[in-house]
């Protein structure tokens, strides 16, 4: 009979380790607002819209050389995939706060606006508008309709 620490590790093992499932994340937003599918993708990267999903999932690992490859065809540094990592997997300003010692910690931007479907399609339909000026006046439009700060 398998002892708890054997059930334990085991379901570890089949649990996407978070720093996978961030970077995927990450994968996804930027090919989301680039309107790439992933068939696209993985044709891009030599691969099946399959694994392109796993990766987005955080379900398969991206290795080193893969992570070049899509910051590459999706037009990103690397560190983009890291960005906006949550202190608690290691996020920047953990490492800062470590580095400066008494660094006054901030307040994350926790917000999930940015990666809503509604939000991807707004700034696609934007950024579509080809006319400089019809853009700004759209801009200014939107901006006069939130309440002010």
């Amino acid at each position: 009979m398998p002892s708890d620490e054997t059930l334990e590790r085991g379901d570890k093992e089949h649990r996407p380790s978070p720093i996978d499932v961030h970077v995927g994340a990450r994968v996804r937003l930027r090919r989301t607002l680039l309107g790439m599918s992933q068939e696209r993708l993985g044709e891009a990267l030599g691969l099946t819209f399959q694994q392109v999903q796993k990766y987005e999932r955080g379900v398969n690992r991206i290795g080193a050389s893969r992570l070049f490859d899509l910051a590459r065809v999706l037009d990103v540094p690397i560190s983009f995939f890291f960005d906006d990592m949550p202190d608690a997997m290691g996020g920047s300003s953990a490492v800062t706060r470590r580095i400066a010692g008494f660094a006054e910690t901030q307040d994350g931007f926790e917000d999930d606006t940015l990666h809503r479907r509604e939000t991807l399609e707004l700034v696609r339909a934007y950024y579509r508008v080809t006319d400089p000026s019809v853009r700004k006046r759209v801009f200014d439009l939107i901006k006069s309709l939130t309440p002010a700060d």
